[in-house]
């Protein structure tokens, strides 16, 4: 049978994807991380659906439930918190499914950084002022940064740049990015994005820092740092621009 990489959204249950509740609701397994998927999302399983929380379970031995699962003609979910196609560790997975000659198929999801730019009410591409958003993160007790990938080569484009994973870190993020944006660049950490226990912390680039490590945030958060948060005076989007020519199909 099949298995389905489903995004489970950045927290609150009820930003999953309709094609995601339904995929979930036709699987007889779910595999799920339970440190970061709210429980409320598998009352969508079907009754007598097999779950299997994964927060304890090595990589093997999760594609060995995937196996298992397919071996017995049971399809599977395997909810993923955000998006799959973000820091989600997918892609080890489908390596070796395909190994196992497994079929799988991937259903999105809102990611972190959308619901985090929905809370803060802004758009992260503003005309004349920034189109480009940077995804990314730190290396520190974690894989290693690819060559050119640092934050100081990043910070050169003075792009948004969106960090996950990096919350720990807010004081190395801010050193390296200040001789980029500059100290007064607006910045903001979301922790918790769309869940009942939101934090927003708002300011520049100077003092995020400080703000951060007062409210004691850590994890689950995500740091952006742009001009493009702060933004208030641009020209419209040429999108509606009178002097645009129209098609009418």
């Amino acid at each position: 049978m099949t298995v389905y990489f489903i995004g489970a959204g950045p927290g609150a249950a009820d930003l999953i994807t309709v094609r995601g509740a339904r995929t979930l609701a036709a699987c007889q397994v779910c595999l799920y991380a339970g440190s970061l998927v709210p429980r409320e999302l598998l009352a969508e399983c079907p009754p007598g659906a097999r779950l299997v929380d994964t927060a304890q379970l090595t990589l093997d031995e999760i594609t060995a439930e995937l196996v298992r699962a397919h071996e017995q003609g049971l399809d599977v979910a395997r909810l993923h918190s955000g998006d799959p196609s973000v820091f989600s560790a997918v892609a080890e997975q489908m390596r070796r499914l395909d190994a196992a000659r497994v079929p799988y198929e991937v259903v999105p999801g809102v990611p972190a950084f959308a619901a985090a730019a929905a809370s803060l009410k802004r758009e992260l591409t503003v005309p004349t002022v920034g189109q480009t958003v940077i995804l990314t993160r730190v290396a520190q007790q974690a894989t290693a940064m690819p060559e050119g990938e640092d934050l100081a080569t990043l910070g050169r484009s003075g792009a948004l740049i969106v960090l996950h994973l990096a919350a720990r870190y807010v004081d190395r993020v801010v050193g390296e990015l200040l001789p980029h944006y500059g100290a007064d660049c607006p910045a903001a950490v979301v922790a918790n994005a769309s869940r009942p226990d939101e934090l927003i912390i708002r300011g520049t680039l100077d003092e995020i820092a400080g703000k951060v490590t007062g409210a004691g945030i850590v994890r689950t958060a995500v740091i952006m740092v742009g001009r493009t948060l702060g933004a208030e005076q641009f020209r419209d989007s040429h999108l509606y621009s009178p002097e645009r020519e129209r098609h009418v199909c």
